[in-house]
């Protein structure tokens, strides 16, 4: 019990830890490079739902303060995806997992991520999307950058087959110049270590200032 309320006070902590940088009475800080606007939140993946609430909240909060705020599902762009893909292609995929899920669960998973990487991963991935729905968003609020945060989030939903610090590599330089926060389900092992999901091995490639 004291274990979860203490990652419960950490979120907590950690939230409002963003409020206050960003809402700076110069500019937002979650970023100690000016040209670098990137942030990362790290929580605990069973704190989901309480993530969540607390988001919107700081969303409320901030849009009653005159910002624009955004929040992108990764979920959502993955699932788009796949719906656009035909239908034989799917069955094939989850055809030749079925078979191959009795002999070996192992070769059955990485199948799938062999296949699903394709909608995932690289510039042609989910960070084409993001890209896309920030331009999209960055034209319809043409304003005060300093006042406009984004975040990215539902980054689980794409657990075991996505790697964040890969992502954010692929969208620097092509997010207008608008804070984003990336909303990161996993352990934090270092000061810049993160292990997605507290279950892939600690990924220390990441350069974006990490609240948890």
């Amino acid at each position: 019990m004291t274990g979860l309320l203490f990652e419960s006070s950490s979120l907590e902590s950690a939230i409002q830890a963003l409020r206050n940088d960003l809402l700076d009475k110069d500019s937002p800080k979650i970023s100690t490079m000016r040209n670098y606007r990137f942030a990362i939140l790290q929580y605990t993946p069973r704190d989901e739902f309480k993530l969540r609430a607390r988001i919107r909240w700081l969303t409320d909060d901030l849009k009653s303060q005159g910002w624009n705020v955004l929040a992108i599902s990764l979920q959502h762009l993955f699932l788009t995806r796949i719906k656009k893909e035909e239908q034989r292609v799917l069955d094939s995929m989850i055809g030749t997992e079925h078979r191959l899920y009795p002999k070996s669960p192992e070769r059955a998973l990485n199948h799938l991520k062999d296949k699903i990487a394709l909608y995932v991963e690289g510039s042609e991935g989910v960070a084409k999307d993001v890209i896309a729905v920030i331009d999209e968003f960055a034209n319809s609020y043409l304003g005060d950058n300093d006042r406009t945060l984004i975040f990215l989030g539902r980054a689980g939903a794409l657990y075991p087959f996505f790697r964040s610090s890969a992502l954010l590599k692929h969208i620097d330089g092509k997010t207008r110049n608008l804070p984003v926060v990336l909303l990161y389900p996993g352990d934090r092992k270092d000061l810049n270590a993160l292990s997605f999901m507290g279950e892939l091995p600690a990924d220390r490639d990441y350069r974006p200032r990490i609240y948890s």
